[in-house]
């Protein structure tokens, strides 16, 4: 019975997490499943991750489904029978139920493959949790003829049987800066003798958040952190310098443009009026999740002829490296309802259980009616 089969695999990887670029036991599981159903995995030099095809008896587009597989270093704090056996590791975000929600549609898909227009390559993905494992896939041929690209991600805050759905922006471009402000350090009853840069970077953190609310159109949502503040290693020494690390979250291109320039005008200049220098490094990532209209429509009109109740899916300022895929051709990432809970990220964090299966019928049962929608010619061209 494929629901007792999917169970007992979603608690395996519950119990086995590894961290991004590290799972190779999630990896040969997955392989080894797939095998089992008879199901083709296509070549691909990687490390961890893999990819399935089912091909269809009929002609038709190429799809991809993205599954995400990586784990967080995060220790479980759950009562559950299957939690992690792996001290300060635990699948805290629901990859685990992607792979196997995925794991359940190759086989819905591989027994309806009379059904199937074209083929579908479900993608197991490395390392999502470092922001950039989608990048890994793009180096192969994998994506290689993919016309249109599927994304799920378990949502706590819907119950099972929830399908939470938006066109549009629905996650945020991910970038990270690192600010070192130098002065000259020296004793600390003599600051008169050196360039302090601790007010410097107290100043910065401040005059930073003016990017939010003075330079951004307030209607688009975007926002900017300093998460990190070191300078000095005791108590009666001025230091040399001071770092500052943080994020920047946007959904709107030109404000993602418009931050980084910012930031590095308000940081220089910051500096230069405390009589010290400083040195900025932007580090890019994701860019935003942007759903496709036509396919967030199928995927909303799906779900109601399957019975699942819809929601409009909340847009976040999380992000999510299926954009990288995204960004080519169109996408949509859907939000599962996976029960009412602790959010994701944290150590309580659980999945029901109850919404493997009916999540494997939807994706396979979404994957054949889109096969047989070809893409408006207006799409096309958007995505040349």
């Amino acid at each position: 019975m494929l629901e007792e089969k999917l169970m007992e695999a979603f608690c395996w990887f519950h119990q086995h997490p590894e961290l991004s670029y590290e799972e190779y036991e999630t990896t040969a599981r997955i392989r080894e499943f797939l095998e089992e159903a008879g199901i083709e995995i296509l070549p691909a030099n990687l490390e961890t991750g893999l990819a399935a095809v089912i091909r269809g008896e009929q002609e038709g587009p190429v799809q991809a489904l993205r599954c995400d597989i990586d784990a967080l270093p995060i220790t479980e704090e759950t009562e559950l029978s299957y939690r992690s056996e792996y001290p300060g590791k635990m699948h805290a975000c629901g990859h685990d139920f992607h792979i196997t929600a995925g794991l359940g549609a190759a086989i819905l898909l591989h027994e309806n493959r009379k059904s199937l227009k074209g083929e579908v390559r479900i993608i197991f993905q490395p390392a999502e949790e470092s922001s950039l494992g989608a990048l890994k896939i793009l180096e192969t041929d994998l994506m290689k003829g993919v016309e249109r690209i599927w994304g799920i991600h378990s949502d706590p805050t819907n119950p099972v049987n929830t399908i939470g759905i938006r066109e549009g922006y629905v996650a945020a471009a991910v970038d990270r800066f690192v600010i070192t402000i130098k002065g000259t350090g020296c004793h600390g009853a003599h600051p008169d003798d050196g360039i302090d840069p601790i007010p410097a970077a107290a100043a910065m953190v401040q005059a930073l958040q003016t990017i939010v609310s003075r330079n951004v159109n307030a209607f688009h949502p975007s926002l900017l952190s300093v998460t990190r503040i070191q300078a000095g290693n005791t108590w009666n020494v001025i230091p040399e310098t001071a770092e500052l690390e943080g994020t920047v979250r946007t959904m709107d291109k030109n404000d993602r443009e418009l931050y980084r320039e910012r930031l590095r005008q308000i940081a220089e200049n910051t500096a230069l009026a405390y009589g010290a220098k400083a040195q900025i490094q932007w580090i890019p990532g994701p860019p935003a999740v942007c759903n496709d209209s036509c396919m967030a429509e199928q995927a909303c009109q799906i779900a109601g002829d399957m019975g699942f109740a819809t929601a409009e899916e909340e847009q976040s300022l999380g992000g999510d490296d299926f954009s990288f895929y995204a960004q080519d051709i169109p996408g949509c990432y859907i939000k599962i309802g996976t029960g009412r809970g602790q959010l994701i990220h944290q150590p309580g964090f659980q999945i029901d259980r109850r919404s493997l299966l009916p999540t494997a019928k939807y994706l396979s049962s979404l994957l054949i009616s889109s096969a047989e929608q070809r893409l408006s010619h207006d799409i096309q061209e958007k995505y040349k």
